[in-house]
């Protein structure tokens, strides 16, 4: 099911996004704090392993396009950690480069916290972020989430927002 934003279409990935997504995953630089892919292959697995999650769970990361342009600029939204479930439900995204400072990811968190609310029936969400990102933590604390502790083994910041 697509979805849209003012600025953004989102809709669950396919294994056939996976070109359009390695272009900004496998960017080091831009994939310093998360996930970093190399290979298509790799890219794949990872659609693969969350939209089997989502058919679980209720919810997974989208495709995150811009409307004006129909280019693929992202990765997002809300999902269960398929490979570390203790969190519960969170928000996350990735962005390509070129389109930071734009708004996109706050847009996306708020569009998730909507969804989480009138959707998914949540009180809360969680989210995390390199202690180094401070793009991120912005983006975060502007969407109302609150700090409450660096975990050390992942080296993150973990957030809490109720909704």
């Amino acid at each position: 099911m697509e979805r849209e934003t003012a600025r953004l279409r989102l809709r669950p990935p396919r294994l056939s996004d996976a070109p359009a997504l390695l272009s900004f995953f496998s960017d080091a630089r831009a994939q310093r704090y998360t996930l970093h892919f190399g290979t298509l292959y790799e890219c794949r697995r990872h659609i693969a392993v969350h939209e089997r999650h989502r058919r679980r769970v209720g919810c997974g990361p989208w495709l995150v396009s811009e409307k004006a342009s129909d280019a693929v600029i992202g990765w997002g939204g809300l999902y269960e950690d398929p490979l570390d479930r203790r969190w519960g439900i969170e928000v996350a995204y990735s962005f390509a480069r070129s389109t930071w400072g734009q708004g996109y990811a706050r847009e996306l968190v708020s569009y998730s916290l909507d969804v989480a609310r009138d959707e998914l029936g949540l009180s809360e969400i969680v989210a995390f972020s390199h202690a180094d990102n401070a793009g991120s933590r912005r983006v975060l604390e502007k969407a109302g989430f609150a700090f409450e502790r660096y975990i050390p083994d992942m080296e993150r910041n973990f957030y809490r927002r109720r909704l």
